[in-house]
């Protein structure tokens, strides 16, 4: 299966402040859910925590912690990056539609996962934002911007966007020219 990476971005790196989003972004939300459901999800224990209702529903919740004996209701629990792609390949196949790993933070896992990833799903959000957790560097070495599109500002955001679809380069095109998965 695929690994993609799903965040949200502000110009200055910045994904998160005090456990939480630091903006509202409803137009994105959506986008999220379509993105990810049907697929395993895999987050660390701060992000599992932030998440009002859990677990995300019509998903696979998969939740990294050091720690062996936490639990998360309704999500399965793993204690390293490696162990929630090896359940998630596993679990995933007995998915009906799922296509990829779906990676939705944090910071710590952001960073560990970029280097297996092959696609990342992010929205650049147009503000510079305080906070206390950011995004690894995107290097346009490593990633080739596929697809964007500006959104503006909806009724229930707080900010202008710019979705954007990274894939790892140096993988072989496939017909259409876009790399193909490994």
């Amino acid at each position: 299966m695929r690994i993609a990476i799903y965040a949200a971005v502000a110009e200055n790196g910045v994904i998160g402040r005090e456990g939480g989003l630091p903006w509202r972004l409803s137009s994105d939300m959506k986008r999220f859910k379509a993105g990810t459901m049907g697929n395993p999800i895999v987050m660390g224990r701060k992000t599992w925590e932030s998440f009002p209702k859990r677990p995300l529903p019509g998903r696979l919740n998969i939740v990294i912690s050091r720690d062996q004996t936490y639990q998360a209701e309704g999500a399965e629990v793993v204690t390293s990056l490696k162990d929630a792609l090896t359940l998630a390949t596993a679990k995933g196949r007995c998915m009906a539609g799922a296509e990829e790993i779906c990676i939705v933070g944090g910071g710590e896992i952001y960073r560990q996962a970029m280097e297996k990833a092959d696609c990342l799903k992010l929205t650049h959000v147009f503000a510079t934002i305080d906070g206390d957790t950011v995004f690894p560097k995107v290097d346009p070495v490593a990633w080739l911007e596929i697809s964007s599109e500006d959104v503006p500002a909806g009724e229930k955001d707080s900010h202008a966007t710019r979705y954007a679809v990274y894939e790892r380069r140096g993988k072989p095109a496939n017909d259409n020219g876009v790399p193909a998965a490994r």
